[in-house]
């Protein structure tokens, strides 16, 4: 017989705040099928002022507001029985965090979760990722959110490092370049420290702006990108000002500002990991946070 449940997620991230809804079918004898039902995604750049000033907004704050009372809407209009709402860096760095957080609950009845690094990390490797993995193969899984990416090294299908850095795309927006500097060092210390007894290693690359360069490339779900094409990908995209990106590239206003930053950290673990092909198959928070609970791990 067959069984769908339908669940939610919000990802609070530095960059944008989505909502996944997502149906769970279930059939007895068989693995239970997660399937994308609607994403929503609003761009409230929370980074902006958690890394510029420290803080959180009134503005944000009210915004904020206004989108979990939204987002709660359309899960009741989907019948929505269970939803976990988990914000990252921008709300964890901003000093007014939890207040902000007590606010949103106070007034949507929405309780958020600000989560470190590490469960964030645990989270998102918590999803499909084993079916795209090949047992005896080697990958350096990225994460590029707007306060910080995370990194998870995968051998015959076993987690052998995790490793959260403050480098993500709206805080390489907002940093001075010296700042910058410093945090690509460490990354590529921890990525040519942790890959050197691996041979042919492949990136799988999630976050919006990845998924974007996949969508422009015109390829197959499953097929790679090459370090080539991606390289020359960044070329094309620092050469175009920021108006030329959103009028002939048709890119939304804030992605063509980040797609720049992110597209340079992609390229950057490739270069020290020695990849030459980055899978994107589109999963992230959102996707771990449903997959997490419906198997109660959260």
């Amino acid at each position: 017989m067959l069984k769908i449940k339908k669940y939610g997620a919000i990802d609070i991230g530095s960059n944008a705040v989505r909502l996944l809804v997502a149906n769970v079918i279930e059939e007895r004898d068989r693995e239970p099928q997660f399937k994308k039902s609607s994403l929503v995604r609003v761009p409230i750049r929370l980074g902006a002022d958690a890394f510029v000033s420290g803080r959180i907004s009134e503005a944000n704050t009210q915004r904020m507001i206004d989108a979990m009372q939204a987002f709660k809407l359309i899960m009741k209009i989907h019948g929505v029985e269970r939803y976990k709402a988990c914000a990252t860096s921008a709300m964890r760095e901003a000093e007014n965090g939890e207040e902000v957080a007590n606010s949103i609950l106070k007034n949507t009845e929405v309780k958020i979760d600000i989560i470190d690094g590490k469960k964030e990390a645990a989270i998102i490797s918590s999803t499909d990722l084993n079916q795209l993995i090949e047992s005896d193969s080697t990958y350096l899984y990225v994460d590029v959110g707007g306060g910080s990416t995370e990194f998870t090294l995968f051998s015959k299908g076993k987690i052998i490092r995790s490793k959260s850095f403050k480098i993500g795309t709206v805080r390489l927006l907002n940093n001075k370049k010296s700042e910058n500097k410093v945090l690509f060092s460490k990354v590529q210390s921890w990525i040519e420290e942790n890959t050197r007894d691996y041979r042919r290693i492949s990136l799988i690359g999630s976050g919006g702006n990845i998924n974007k360069i996949f969508k422009m490339s015109g390829r197959d779900i499953g097929k790679p990108i090459s370090y080539i094409y991606l390289n020359a990908q960044y070329q094309f995209l620092k050469k175009m000002s920021y108006q030329e990106r959103i009028s002939e590239l048709g890119l939304n206003p804030d992605r063509a500002d980040v797609i720049v930053p992110a597209t340079k950290i992609y390229l950057s673990a490739m270069k020290w990991s020695g990849a030459r092909k980055i899978y994107v198959p589109k999963i992230g928070l959102s996707d771990g946070i449903i997959k997490s609970l419906y198997f109660n791990k959260l």
